[in-house]
């Protein structure tokens, strides 16, 4: 089996594909989305809001050109151009995950003032051809630092490895 062989195996695998919402998924209120209606393949879409990042208080990026993921399942996972992060903040992290739809990522560590958080974000320096606008972008935890959209607290999606931000509009 080659490798495209076994990536289109796993993509197959997928039964929700935001065409319709499972029994039991939750009805968003006006202003609100639904993850349940979010596209598989994950859809790319630009996002004109202001995103910061902060570590320890300090603010380590901002930006009004962040790309977000919208995957079925799945709260949005916002990516930030690598020209509005301070890279000085951060270093390569140890490890590597694959995605189905994007591809293989790498981890980064945010270090400020000595306090270092290890995998606090992540990027994909080589992703598939669908998602190749988001090469060497950064995407954040908002579990292991301060997220904001428009000046709103990010809250985590539940668990450690997936990076989902949630705000009220999910």
């Amino acid at each position: 089996m080659t490798d495209s062989d076994s990536l289109r195996q796993a993509r197959a695998t997928w039964k929700a594909r935001g065409q319709t919402r499972p029994a039991g998924a939750v009805t968003p209120g006006p202003g609100q989305d639904s993850v349940w209606d979010y596209p598989r393949p994950p859809a790319l879409v630009a996002d004109g809001r202001l995103v910061q990042i902060r570590f320890d208080g300090q603010l380590i990026a901002e930006t009004r050109a962040a790309l977000r993921i919208l995957e079925t399942a799945s709260p949005p996972t916002f990516y930030l151009p690598p020209g509005d992060i301070r890279s000085d903040y951060l270093s390569t992290d140890s490890g590597t995950s694959f995605c189905e739809w994007k591809g293989r990522a790498t981890y980064h560590k945010v270090c400020v003032a000595g306090h270092c958080g290890s995998r606090a974000a992540w990027s994909d320096p080589e992703p598939f051809d669908e998602y190749r606008a988001i090469r060497d972008y950064l995407a954040f935890y908002p579990a292991r630092a301060e997220c904001y959209v428009d000046g709103e607290r990010v809250r985590p999606q539940a668990g450690d490895f997936y990076g989902g931000w949630i705000t009220g509009e999910i």
